[in-house]
């Protein structure tokens, strides 16, 4: 249906649901925790809560090396091919990050799912958009990969809206368990960049390590093990939201990871389900310039069933669903923890 029909009958375009079988197909080795039942969990978990009816499937194309050299460098990404195992061998790039035969190639289509997801919200063929990828990309530098990651997903996506799309404020909120390293490495001296990132603050790739650059539109909050959801809130409704509201965003790209999770042991945050929920509410409220326009991708999440319950959560909230049953409880009892 065309975008000025379904304003004319009062239908909004669905929020779209981009992956494709490829993204299982990557092979980091047994018992690492970025496994392929990552992402059918999280589809297990929409369908069984009844959202996956409110998503629309749309199919991830490959990156071209155009578009990946707006972030990397072509001597990474040759440095890359060159490391690619035969089929049925790993290669370890670190002891964290791991190809497989196809793992570069699968990288591409991740983010080509994030340029996908540009292409149709500015487009106004979805409202919003969720990307289903792996293996995540928000540790990977211009030129090195790192924290399980090869390609960038989310700073590809921002750079294409950028040349394609001709955007100049384009906010990327990262609340995974770990610091976005990678994103700001290629962000620091970018002031069309608001960069918002959460994470704790003595786990990989500890908040700090990336020299300051010329771009004010920084703001890392650092939280302590244990910190829960109070707290995160509060510095959410503090330091984020002002900076997000002030900035106009035209386009918001979110670095969904879900590993701060209370019961995802690699990290020791303790949130909620419900504050993912909260989280994407005050998002869209405070990004109300760009209506719409919010494209998630999938970082971090290890539990399964956290990750799937989390997901939900965000995806509910996404979808104009309104607050999830798992929200409306936890905000229960948060207000009999406060004075």
């Amino acid at each position: 249906m065309k975008a000025w029909l379904r304003r004319l009958l009062g239908k909004k375009a669905r929020t779209a649901w981009i992956s494709h079988p490829i993204f299982l197909q990557h092979e980091p080795g047994n018992g690492h925790p970025e496994a392929a039942g990552r992402i059918t969990a999280i589809e297990t978990e929409l369908q069984q809560q009844s959202i996956w009816p409110r998503l629309r499937g749309v199919q991830a194309e490959e990156a071209s090396d155009k578009q990946l050299a707006l972030v990397h460098a072509s001597r990474y990404l040759n440095f890359l091919e060159s490391m690619r195992p035969q089929p049925g061998k790993i290669y370890r790039l670190d002891d964290d990050t791991v190809m497989s035969h196809d793992s570069l190639t699968i990288a591409r289509y991740g983010a080509g799912a994030v340029i996908k997801a540009v292409d149709r919200v500015m487009a106004e063929k979805s409202h919003n958009a969720f990307c289903a990828v792996r293996p995540p990309g928000h540790h990977a530098q211009s030129d090195k990969a790192g924290g399980f990651c090869l390609i960038n997903n989310v700073a590809v996506g921002a750079m294409h809206a950028v040349a394609a799309h001709r955007l100049q404020r384009i906010a990327i909120i990262d609340f995974d368990v770990h610091h976005g390293n990678g994103t700001e490495e290629v962000f620091k001296d970018d002031p069309r960049i608001l960069f918002l990132n959460s994470c704790e603050n003595d786990l990989y790739p500890f908040p700090g390590d990336i020299p300051a650059g010329k771009n004010p539109n920084m703001v890392n909050l650092p939280f302590s093990p244990h910190t829960g959801s109070i707290e995160f809130r509060e510095q959410v409704r503090r330091q984020w939201l002002p900076r997000l509201s002030r900035f106009k965003p035209e386009l918001v790209l979110l670095s969904a990871g879900f590993d701060a999770h209370r019961d995802d042991e690699i990290g020791r945050l303790s949130l909620h389900e419900a504050d993912y929920a909260w989280l994407t509410h005050k998002i869209m409220q405070a990004a109300g310039e760009c209506p719409g326009r919010i494209i998630s991708v999938l970082e971090g999440g290890y539990q399964l069933d956290s990750l799937a319950k989390s997901t939900a959560a965000h995806l509910y909230v996404l979808t104009g669903m309104g607050k999830p049953p798992c929200a409306v409880e936890y905000d229960a009892y948060l207000k009999t923890l406060k004075p």
